[in-house]
């Protein structure tokens, strides 16, 4: 059998880190400690561009909305507050409560994360409905066909005028 050294170093390495020795004792003292002085920090969004006073750091991005979580407990009030909360905070990052309730609508909850990849992709609420062939754009979704793939197929109709 061969044996491989590095194999060997990076196990030993690993139960190193893993150890309850003091040095790690301390420094993982120092640690929480250094942690429990940072203040707390509000979520936020990287900024990009400086604005007029040219200072960069975080847009502060509030709770979510009310109206968000208000719709989205109408349609789901069996779901948990936290996670109503979540959706709501990214639907309020890409779009008003009218555009989520049209692709709830059109088929696909906003609480599930591909309803942003499929917007992300090009693709609204009203284009689920479409034909591509024999069946509609979301139920080739549904079955695993990538929603660019759904796009390019219905740029192709609207161009050739079958749409």
């Amino acid at each position: 059998m061969v044996e491989d050294s590095g194999v060997h170093e990076l196990l030993q390495q690993w139960a190193a880190e893993r150890s309850d020795d003091a040095e790690m004792q301390e420094v993982n003292r120092i640690k929480n400690a250094w942690l429990a002085e940072a203040p707390p920090s509000a979520p936020g969004i990287p900024v990009q561009r400086g604005g007029r006073s040219g200072s960069r750091g975080l847009v502060k991005v509030d709770s979510a909305d009310p109206a968000y979580v208000a719709a989205m407990r109408k349609r789901a009030p069996e779901a948990p507050e936290a996670l109503l909360a979540a959706a709501a905070s990214y639907w309020q990052l890409v779009g008003d409560v009218a555009e989520a309730e049209q692709w709830w609508d059109a088929g696909i909850s906003p609480l599930d994360q591909r309803a942003l990849d499929y917007r992300a992709a090009g693709l609204s609420p009203a284009d689920l409905g479409r034909r591509l062939g024999p069946m509609t754009v979301l139920q080739h979704l549904r079955r695993g066909s990538a929603a660019a793939w759904c796009v390019a197929r219905l740029q192709r109709q609207r161009r050739d005028g079958v749409a």
